[in-house]
């Protein structure tokens, strides 16, 4: 029984269509409606997003500008409270300004004095000393921390923040439910109708290829190739590309893939390319057609072990190794450092045993995903406490 409502504002890297950090977002989302009944409180969502309009659609939630600072303002006033995160905001490897815009806005709701929290965030990489004080210093006025590794925390606590403040989490992605099938969409799928493929209705095995533009002498996607041509010569199989962050050039990387490998369909197996994604849980069913996941995105990775699919992992981040160790596993090779025969060999080994894989992770994936919920548990609780 709902009690009270409540409105939470939500602070993130949200309206890009990065297809990882609105799977994020979708996760929060889906955790708050479920822990806030738990908890006999309604929360209501208000995202800040770079495209409030498209966010709205998408979600059917109210969005704010993110840059707008007087909308945010407001919003944060006429709220119960702000959530940061998830996903690696408070870095600075991709812009110097990434930290201080995060940071300000958890300030705002600091000033407004309303409850903040911290979701399962990446800490890190920060590279300037000088942000260090500004994130101890906001940080030791949230109500809540929890971050996605224990690297992130030991960020923190080499900054000053308690360790009894932190909380160690899996990333929110981990409790992710595959979406629910229309009725309409399966009569489509009844009576033909359905023109999106779907790679499960092919006798070849299909592993997933998520990958992206990082090492500028493409040393990475060059193994990559050798590698997958190599194993389309021992087997046919079906490559299935998926680009998770269009905007930022994956599609683009993955036909850099195929036309290394050149014609190597004529072994029997099949190339195709998946550009079909809506919303955050296409992405997610689509993983779940497939029997491997070759994946550099951290939510590739994330995707294939919330559905139990066998992963192979590519590291240009910390945030991949840590992940991967989580699972009790490691990264095939690094972006700098990638055998292609290692990675055949091992791609082979999964497809001939992904029975082993399972049963290997099954233990750590389980806890995984029931402990995604936790952030969102504490904050529905601490929502339906305050009157």
């Amino acid at each position: 029984m709902v009690s009270s409502t409540k409105t939470i504002v939500i602070s993130g890297y949200y309206g890009f269509k990065n297809s990882g950090d609105e799977a994020v977002l979708t996760s929060i989302l889906a955790a708050l409606v479920e822990q806030g009944k738990e908890a006999g409180v309604k929360i209501e969502p208000v995202v800040l997003s770079i495209d409030p309009e498209w966010t709205s659609k998408v979600y059917g939630v109210r969005s704010v500008h993110r840059m707008k600072l007087g909308e945010v303002r407001r919003a944060i006033k006429e709220s119960d409270g702000l959530i940061s995160g998830g996903g690696s905001l408070l870095q600075d490897a991709t812009s110097p300004k990434t930290i201080p815009y995060y940071l300000a806005i958890i300030k705002i709701a600091q000033w407004l004095k309303k409850p903040t929290f911290i979701y399962a965030q990446g800490v890190g990489p920060v590279n300037r000393k000088l942000f260090n004080p500004m994130i101890r210093s906001v940080f030791r006025k949230c109500s809540y921390i929890s971050v996605r590794d224990v690297q992130s925390g030991q960020l923190l606590e080499s900054m000053g923040i308690r360790s009894e403040d932190i909380h160690i989490v899996p990333d929110p992605v981990m409790g992710l439910p595959l979406p629910d099938v229309k009725p309409e969409d399966m009569a489509e799928m009844a009576d033909g109708t359905d023109n999106v493929e779907h790679p499960s209705d092919s006798e070849l095995p299909v592993i997933g290829i998520s990958v992206r533009f990082w090492d500028p002498e493409r040393r990475d996607l060059n193994a990559i190739a050798e590698a997958l041509a190599v194993l389309m010569r021992k087997r046919p199989v079906h490559l299935r590309f998926l680009p998770f962050y269009q905007p930022g050039g994956d599609m683009e990387a993955s036909e850099y893939i195929t036309d290394k490998m050149g014609d190597i369909t004529s072994y029997g197996g099949k190339i195709s390319f998946y550009t079909e994604e809506k919303q955050p849980q296409d992405m997610l069913r689509e993983v779940s057609q497939c029997q491997l996941i070759l994946g550099m995105r951290l939510h590739s990775l994330i995707y294939a072990a919330n559905q139990r699919v066998p992963l192979v992992g590519i590291s240009y981040d910390p945030k991949i190794d840590h992940f991967l160790t989580r699972l009790d596993s490691a990264a095939i090779g690094s972006t700098d450092s990638l055998v292609p025969g290692d990675l055949t060999r091992h791609m082979i080994s999964l497809l001939d045993a992904p029975e082993a894989w399972k049963d290997e992770h099954e233990a750590q994936i389980t806890r995984l995903k029931q402990e995604a919920q936790l952030p969102a548990r504490h904050i529905a609780n601490y929502l339906g406490n305050r009157r």
